[in-house]
């Protein structure tokens, strides 16, 4: 059961945990990147694939670190899009013990709406506190609107918008 509970958390991107064992492959964020910096403060702002793609890396830095408020705020409206509090998204990482994640080549920016969507491969390998190994694949998406007039700079963001992982055999 505790292991179907891990693999539904990670699913929803909510479960990861802090390495405190072992150094992480991803290093630290530079900036403060709070949901305040302007457009151009970051590099997480520009229009780029990569961009996008450093957003998942500061995401997993941000977990890595134990900075579960800077992680929840990688997410769009400034927590996770399914509307879990910041309470309940921290309280799901109680159980992992380490995480590792291989953030792949982002897809090209596509536009839609109003928005610039890239997608994100990744694997993550986690670690629970009762010892278990696990390995999930999948993608996140990561969306930021395009410059249009009267975007705020938190709308011209990138953020995550959605995850989809799921347990490697």
């Amino acid at each position: 059961m505790r292991v179907l509970r891990l693999v539904l958390m990670l699913a929803s991107a909510f479960a990861l945990g802090g390495c405190r064992d072992a150094p992480s492959p991803i290093p630290p964020p530079a900036d403060a990147d709070s949901p305040a910096h302007t457009p151009s403060a970051s590099v997480a702002d520009s229009l780029g694939a990569e961009a996008a793609a450093d957003v998942v890396r500061r995401y997993y830095a941000a977990i890595d670190a134990r900075d579960y408020r800077r992680a929840y705020a990688r997410w769009g409206e400034g927590g996770p899009a399914d509307g879990q509090t910041y309470d309940a998204f921290a309280a799901g990482f109680t159980e992992t013990a380490s995480v590792a994640a291989e953030v792949g080549l982002p897809s090209d920016p596509e536009g839609a709406a109003g928005s610039i969507f890239v997608t994100v491969p990744v694997i993550v390998r986690a670690r629970t506190t009762s010892g278990d190994d696990q390995t999930f694949t999948g993608t996140y998406t990561v969306r930021r609107v395009n410059d249009v007039p009267g975007a705020t700079p938190a709308q011209l963001r990138w953020h995550l918008e959605s995850a989809d992982l799921r347990p490697s055999r």
